[in-house]
C-alpha cells in the first residue's frame, strides 16, 4: 500500500492581552516551533497589536503591494515599519500614514523576499508583535545516473535553502494511479548542494519526483490546512482540462484551492471561490505539457496546506516530437532521431520504450533537465517479419474477410497496414489490433482488387516488406425475374441487373426438375428453356458470373410449373342396369397428380377428381349419377395447381327395372270367366316405360318370382299357378301419365305369345303388373319374355278376388245364394279387418272427432292407443337374436323385425349384415325412411357404413347424446378433424348451432374410392326421451326444413334416429306422412298410419303421450289451415335465412316465438 503522510492542522490558541506584546504558538510541523521573538517588556502605550492577514499582490519584477489588517479601536493613530529581506540584502519602510497598505519598490526580479510589518504608534518606539511573509524557492534536481546492475536510479538533487522555511518533503510516486509510496523529510540545513539516493524496486513502473517546501512564519493566524491528493484529470480537450480531487480533512469544507498552472513558458493561477473538489482550467494551449499544482487554503487565502501536483497535455501533441527513421535493412535496425524541446519547470524526462499494444515497458531512459534543443536517441526496432499464405473467404458483392499467417515470436505485437486497389481507385486500411485477419468493407460488386499487407511495430512506421493477392469480388445478384409465356414444355425467363459492370456479366441458368438438371449460360437477361417436361415442377436458379468465368454472384431461385398435358383420347360409356359411367382415357405425357372430371346435365353440377397415373390406358367408375340421363363431361388433367385443356365427351347412364308404384293394382270389375284391373303407370325415372305385362296368380305368394316364362297354357297343365296373361307396349313413354291403364284378363285376346285366356267361373285371383323399360322376347316378339335379359319391376299382388258362377248352370241360383252369402262374408270380413287396421278420418271432421276422443282425460285416444299395443309384435327377428349381433343392440326389447330389416353388405361374416335399423313406408314410397336406433360405440362404423351403402344424404337425430346423466346416443360424427370409421372417411364441414335444432354438413368419403357423398344431419335438440316437444310447431317447422332439403336431392331413404329409434323417431315418420295424407287425400288416418309403422318397426311412437301429440299437430295444421294460412305452416324464418336467403315479412303470425 502506497503511505502518504499528511500534517494535521492544529487549532490556534486563542490570543491573550497583556501590557506587553503579545505571546503566539504557531503550529507544529513534526515538532513545535516557536517565534524568533519573545515576548517583550510592557510599554508606556499599553499594548499594541499586531497586524495580521498580509496580502502581497501586484507583483511584478521590482515592486509589490503590501495589504494588512489589524483590529484595534486606536488603529488610526498607527504608523507602521516594513522590515524587506532577501537576496542577502534587507532595508526599512516607514509609512506616515495609518493606511494599512503600501508599495515596496527597489526590488530584484526573482528574488525571495520576506517583509516583517510592525504597528507603531506617536513616538516611533513603541512597536507590536512583527507579522512576516515570503514566498519559497524551488529544488533543482543536478542530474540522475544509474546502477543497472542493482536496479537503482541515483538521483542528485541541489537544494537551496532560503531563510525562514524549515523543511522540505520530496513525495515519489509511481504510475499512472499516483500513489505515494515514500516520503522524505530533509531538515533545515545551510544552502548548498545536497545528494539523495532513491532505491526503486521494479525498472518496469515510471517514477515522479516531486518536491514541498514548508515554513514556520513569525506570525500565524491559521493552522496549516490538508493537502489534497489523487488528483484525476477528465476530458482533456485541445484548450481545456477538467481536474477533480480529494481531501480527507473533517473541515475541508471550509477550505478554498488555488491551482497554479505551468507549461509552454508561462504560469498562472486559478482560485476557486468555494469549497468544490473540481474545477475546468481553459485558455490552454494545444499539444501542451501542463502541470497542475493545487494549494489548499484556509479563509485567509494564506495559509495553505502542501501542494499536489499532475502532468498533462492537452490533446494532439507532446514535447517530443519524433523526426525520422531509417532502415539498415541487412540488421533490421531502425535509427530514430528525437527532438525534445525541455520545458521550463519540469526537472528530468523518462523516456519509456515499450512493446506490444499492452504497453509492457522493456527499457527507461531518464534525460537529465538540459537547455533547449535537438537530441539524438538510438533506439533499436526490429523490422518485423511479412505476412505470408493470404486466405480470401467470405467473398459477398462489397466486403471480403482477409487472413494471413505470420511466422515471427512477437507477432503478437504487430499491427497491419492494407493496400486495397481496385476499379481505378485504392485506400488504406489499419488494424487496431494484432489479429491476423480483418474484413474489408465498401467494394464494388463484380471489381477485381489488390491487396497488399503490411506488418507494423508500434510505432506505425515500422513495417515489414508487402505481399500482394488478387481476386473479384462477388457479382451482385440478379433480381425481379419474371417468368412467362409457360407451356407445356417450354417457358420465357427474364430478369433485371443493376450493377455498374452488369454489362461485363454473363448468366448461368440451373433449371432443376424432379429427375434432371441442365445448365444453360446466356449474356442477355433473358432466355428461352425449351425440352420441358408438362405438368412438372422446375426451379429456375440464376447466377450472375464476372470475367474470369469462375466468380459467381449469390443464385436467386424461382420455382415455376409447366402446364399439364391435356389426355390425348377420352371416352365414356354407360354400365347395364346401373347408374354408372365408366370412363377411359390414354394417360397423358408429363406429370400429373390426377384428374377433375365435370358432369353437369342442364343446370346440375358435380366434380369428381382421380388418382394420377403413370403410363397406360385408364379406366374408372363414375357412381351416384342418375339412370337414363345424358352427361357432357369433361376431363382435365392436374399438376402441381394447374389444370389442362380440358376433353370433352357425351355420354348417357344407363336404363334399369323402373320403380315400382306403391299402389296395388286395383280390380275394379268381374265377371264369371274375366276380370278388369286398373293400376297407375309406372315412373319412367330409370328409363322410358317400353311395356306391361299383366300376371294372374292363383297362389299366396307375396311377389311374383320368375313367373314371366309361364303362359296360360302352362295354368291349364297345372305347371304353375301363376302366368303372364297379357303384355302391352306403351311406346317408350319417357313421361308417366296422370291417368290409370285399365286391362281385361280373360278377353281370349294374344299379345306377344302370350294367350289371355278365360279364367274360371268361381276362381279366387290376384292381380300383380310388371313394368318394363327394356323387354326382351326369346323369340323375337313372340314369347316367352327372356327374364334375366330384361329390366323389369314388379307391384304387389291385388286384393284375393273370387269370380261369380257361370249363370248359365242349372244350379246358378242355389250356388248364387250361396256365393252371395259368401260375398257379403268376405266384404263383412274385408270391412272388419279394413276397420281394424285403419280409422280415417276426413278433414273437416278431424276437430269434431278429436274433441270426443278427448273427452274424459283423452279416454278415447287411450283405448286406440291399446289397440296398438300388440300390432306387428308376432313378426320374426331371427337376424337381431342372433348371439353375435345381440351387443349389437342397445335395448333388448327393441329388435328389428326381419321382414324389413336393413341388410349391410357383407365382408367377412354373414353378421356383418345386421344394424339395428328398418326400411319404413313414407307416403310415396314403401322406403321413404329408415328408422335406427342411436349409435352404440361398436356401431359407429356399421352406421356410416349404411350412410355410404344406402347412399344416404339426410340424417334426423332427436336425442342429446347425454340426457339427465345418461348416455341415449355415441356422438358418432368428428367435430375439428376429420376422423376414420372403418374405411369410412367424414369430415364435418360446417355446423350451424340454433336455440331448438343444430344443422351439420359433412363430407363422407370411402378409403378405396375418389368419390365423395354430402351428408346433412338435423340434430332437433328440444325433444324430451319419452316426452313431446313443447309446442306442436316446434316440429312441424323441424320437418318441413328436412322435407326442403331432401327435395333439392336424389330420392334416397331419410335416415332418422333418436336412441332406441322407436318413440321420436316414430313420431317424426307419422307427423311427416299425416301432413302429406291431409293434402293429398283431405284425409286423416292418425291410426292407421301408426298401425302401419308398426307393422315394420315394434314400438313406434312409444308412448301414448306421443300419439295424443300427433293428434294435437294434426288439429293445429287443420285449424290452420282455416285461418287461410296452409302455406305457412312448415316455415322456419332461421331456418329460410339460412337456406334459401329468405326474410319472412313482418306480417308473418307467431306461435311461441315460431312462425306459422
Amino acid at each position: 500500500a502506497c503511505l502518504r503522510d499528511r500534517l494535521t492542522p492544529r487549532v490556534l490558541d486563542r490570543p491573550l492581552r497583556s501590557s506587553g506584546a503579545p505571546c503566539w504558538r504557531s503550529p507544529e510541523l513534526g515538532r513545535s516551533w516557536w517565534p524568533h521573538r519573545t515576548c517583550g517588556t510592557p510599554s508606556r502605550w499599553g499594548p499594541i497589536y499586531s497586524v495580521f492577514d498580509i496580502q502581497i499582490e501586484n507583483l511584478n519584477t521590482t515592486a509589490v503591494s503590501l495589504r494588512w489588517k489589524i483590529n484595534d479601536t486606536v488603529a488610526s493613530e498607527y504608523t507602521y515599519r516594513i522590515l524587506v529581506e532577501g537576496n542577502g540584502t534587507h532595508f526599512e519602510v516607514n509609512t506616515t500614514t495609518n493606511a494599512t497598505n503600501t508599495v515596496i519598490a527597489g526590488l530584484e526580479p526573482g528574488t525571495l523576499y520576506n517583509f516583517t510589518i510592525y504597528s507603531q504608534v506617536a513616538d516611533k518606539k513603541t512597536e507590536g508583535d512583527p507579522f512576516s511573509r515570503s514566498d519559497a524557492g524551488p529544488i533543482q534536481w543536478v542530474g540522475c545516473s544509474f546502477l543497472t546492475s542493482s536496479k537503482i536510479y541515483l538521483l542528485e538533487a541541489s537544494r537551496q535553502v532560503v531563510s525562514g522555511w524549515d523543511a522540505y518533503v520530496m513525495m515519489m510516486r509511481r504510475t499512472k494511479e499516483c500513489s505515494a509510496i515514500h516520503f522524505i523529510a530533509v531538515p533545515k540545513q545551510p544552502s548548498g548542494d545536497s545528494e539523495l539516493q532513491l532505491i526503486i524496486l521494479n525498472l518496469v513502473f515510471c517514477y515522479l519526483i516531486h518536491s514541498f517546501q514548508f515554513y514556520s512564519p513569525s506570525k500565524v493566524q491559521f493552522s496549516a490546512s490538508s493537502s489534497v491528493f489523487d488528483i484525476q484529470i477528465e476530458n482533456i480537450n485541445t484548450t481545456a482540462v477538467s481536474l477533480r480531487w480529494k481531501i480527507n480533512d473533517t473541515v475541508a469544507s471550509e477550505y478554498t484551492y488555488r491551482i497554479l498552472v505551468e507549461g509552454n513558458g508561462t504560469t498562472s493561477e486559478v482560485i476557486t471561490n468555494t469549497s468544490a473538489t473540481n474545477t475546468v482550467i481553459a485558455g490552454l494551449e494545444p499539444g501542451t505539457l501542463y502541470n497542475f499544482t493545487i494549494f489548499s487554503q484556509v479563509a485567509d487565502k494564506k495559509t495553505e496546506g502542501d501542494p499536489f501536483s499532475r502532468s498533462k497535455y492537452t490533446s494532439n501533441a507532446g514535447p517530443i516530437q519524433w523526426v525520422g527513421c531509417s532502415f539498415l535493412t541487412s540488421s533490421k535496425i531502425c535509427l530514430l532521431e528525437a527532438l525534445r524541446q525541455v520545458v521550463s519547470g519540469w526537472d528530468a524526462y523518462v523516456m519509456m520504450m515499450r512493446r506490444t499494444k499492452e504497453c509492457s515497458a522493456i527499457h527507461f531512459i531518464v534525460v537529465p533537465k538540459q537547455p533547449s534543443g535537438d537530441s539524438e536517441l538510438l533506439i533499436i526496432i526490429l523490422k518485423p517479419s511479412s505476412v505470408f499464405d493470404i486466405q480470401i473467404e467470405n467473398i459477398n458483392t462489397t466486403a471480403v474477410s482477409l487472413r494471413w499467417k505470420i511466422n515471427d515470436t512477437v507477432a503478437s505485437e504487430y499491427t497491419y497496414r492494407i493496400r486495397v486497389e481496385g476499379n481505378g481507385t485504392s485506400s488504406e486500411v489499419t488494424t487496431t489490433t494484432n489479429a491476423t485477419n480483418t474484413v474489408i468493407a465498401g467494394l464494388e460488386p463484380g471489381t477485381l482488387y489488390n491487396f497488399t499487407l503490411y506488418s507494423q511495430v508500434a510505432d506505425k512506421k515500422t513495417e515489414g516488406d508487402p505481399v500482394s493477392t488478387s481476386f473479384y469480388t462477388k457479382p451482385s445478384p440478379v433480381f425481379d425475374i419474371q417468368i412467362e409465356n409457360i407451356s407445356t414444355t417450354a417457358v420465357n425467363v427474364s430478369w433485371n441487373a443493376g450493377d455498374r459492370t452488369a454489362s461485363e456479366y454473363t448468366y448461368r441458368i440451373l433449371v432443376e426438375g424432379n429427375t434432371s438438371e441442365v445448365n444453360k449460360t446466356t449474356n442477355a437477361t433473358n432466355i428461352v428453356i425449351v425440352g420441358l417436361e408438362p405438368g412438372t415442377s422446375y426451379n429456375f436458379t440464376i447466377y450472375s458470373r464476372i470475367a474470369d468465368g469462375r466468380t459467381e454472384g449469390v443464385p436467386v431461385c424461382k420455382r415455376v410449373y409447366t402446364n399439364p398435358a391435356s389426355v390425348s383420347s377420352f371416352n365414356c360409356e354407360p354400365v347395364a342396369k346401373q347408374k354408372i359411367l365408366t370412363l377411359q382415357w390414354d394417360c397423358p405425357t408429363g406429370k400429373n397428380s390426377g384428374f377433375k372430371v365435370n358432369f353437369s346435365n342442364g343446370s346440375w353440377h358435380r366434380e369428381t377428381e382421380f388418382l394420377p397415373c403413370n403410363t397406360g390406358r385408364q379406366a374408372t367408375n363414375s357412381t351416384n349419377l342418375d339412370y337414363f340421363t345424358t352427361y357432357n363431361i369433361s376431363i382435365a388433367t392436374l399438376s402441381c395447381g394447374k389444370e389442362s385443356f380440358p376433353k370433352q365427351a357425351t355420354c348417357a347412364t344407363s336404363i334399369t327395372d323402373p320403380p315400382a308404384p306403391v299402389e296395388l293394382p286395383t280390380i275394379i270389375s268381374t265377371s264369371h270367366n274375366s276380370l278388369q284391373v286398373q293400376f297407375n303407370e309406372f315412373q319412367s325415372t330409370n328409363g322410358p316405360l317400353e311395356a306391361y305385362a299383366v300376371i294372374i296368380t292363383t297362389d299366396n305368394a307375396g311377389s311374383p318370382n320368375s313367373s314371366l316364362r309361364f303362359t296360360y297354357d302352362d295354368f291349364r297343365k297345372k305347371t304353375t299357378k301363376t302366368y303372364v296373361t297379357f303384355v302391352k307396349k306403351v311406346g317408350q313413354k319417357r313421361v308417366s301419365s296422370s291417368s290409370p291403364e285399365e286391362i281385361v284378363v280373360g278377353d281370349g285376346d294374344v299379345t306377344y305369345g302370350y294367350y289371355n285366356g278365360k279364367l274360371d267361373p268361381l276362381g279366387s285371383y290376384r292381380v300383380c303388373v310388371a313394368g318394363f323399360t327394356n323387354i326382351v322376347f326369346s323369340n323375337n316378339n313372340t314369347g316367352p319374355i327372356a327374364e334375366d335379359r330384361s329390366y323389369v319391376a314388379y307391384t304387389h299382388y291385388s286384393m284375393l278376388v273370387s269370380l261369380p258362377q257361370d249363370p248359365g248352370v242349372i244350379t246358378g241360383a242355389v250356388v248364387g245364394c250361396l256365393l252371395a252369402a259368401i260375398v257379403i262374408a268376405a266384404v263383412v270380413g274385408f270391412i272388419f279387418w279394413k276397420r281394424r287396421r285403419s280409422k280415417l278420418v276426413k278433414v273437416e271432421n278431424f276437430e269434431t272427432y278429436f274433441k270426443k276422443q278427448q273427452a274424459d282425460s283423452n279416454c278415447g285416444f287411450a283405448e286406440e292407443y291399446e289397440e296398438l299395443r300388440s300390432v306387428g309384435v308376432n313378426q320374426p327377428k331371427f337376424a337381431a337374436e342372433l348371439p353375435e349381433n345381440k351387443g349389437k343392440n342397445r335395448y333388448n326389447n327393441v329388435l328389428p323385425y326381419d321382414i324389413s330389416r336393413v341388410k349391410l353388405l357383407i365382408q367377412d361374416h354373414p353378421s356383418e349384415d345386421y344394424i339395428n335399423a328398418n326400411y319404413m313406408p313414407g307416403y310415396n314410397s314403401r322406403r321413404e325412411f329408415i328408422a335406427a336406433q342411436g349409435p352404440l360405440p361398436n356401431t359407429m362404423e356399421d352406421f356410416w357404413r349404411m350412410i355410404w351403402e344406402k347412399d344416404i344424404c339426410g340424417v334426423v337425430m332427436l336425442t342429446k347424446c347425454v340426457e339427465q346423466g345418461r348416455t341415449k346416443c355415441e356422438e358418432y360424427w368428428p367435430s375439428k378433424h376429420s376422423k376414420r370409421y372403418g374405411d369410412i372417411i367424414v369430415a364435418m364441414t360446417s355446423e350451424i348451432v340454433l336455440p331448438e335444432w343444430t344443422i351439420r354438413d359433412f363430407s363422407v368419403e370411402k378409403s378405396n374410392s375418389t368419390e365423395s357423398h354430402a351428408v346433412r344431419q338435423f340434430h332437433f335438440t328440444a325433444w324430451p326421451d319419452h316426452g313431446v316437444p313443447e309446442t306442436t310447431d316446434l316440429l312441424s317447422n323441424f320437418r318441413y326444413l328436412v322435407h326442403e332439403y331432401m327435395k333439392q336431392n336424389p330420392p334416397t331413404s331419410l335416415l332418422v334416429h333418436c336412441s332406441a329409434g322407436v318413440g321420436r323417431t316414430g313420431t317424426f315418420i307419422s307427423i311427416d306422412r299425416l301432413i302429406h295424407q291431409m293434402e293429398m287425400e283431405n284425409m286423416v288416418d292418425v291410426y292407421g298410419v301408426v298401425y302401419d309403422l308398426r307393422m315394420h318397426r315394434p314400438l313406434m311412437v312409444q308412448t301414448e303421450d306421443q300419439y295424443i301429440f300427433l293428434n294435437q299437430c294434426v288439429l293445429d295444421i287443420i285449424r290452420s289451415q282455416k285461418d287461410k294460412q296452409s302455406d305457412l305452416i312448415y316455415q322456419n324464418t332461421n331456418a329460410m335465412a339460412i337456406y334459401e336467403n329468405f326474410t319472412p315479412s313482418p306480417d308473418f303470425r307467431k306461435t311461441n316465438g315460431y312462425h306459422v
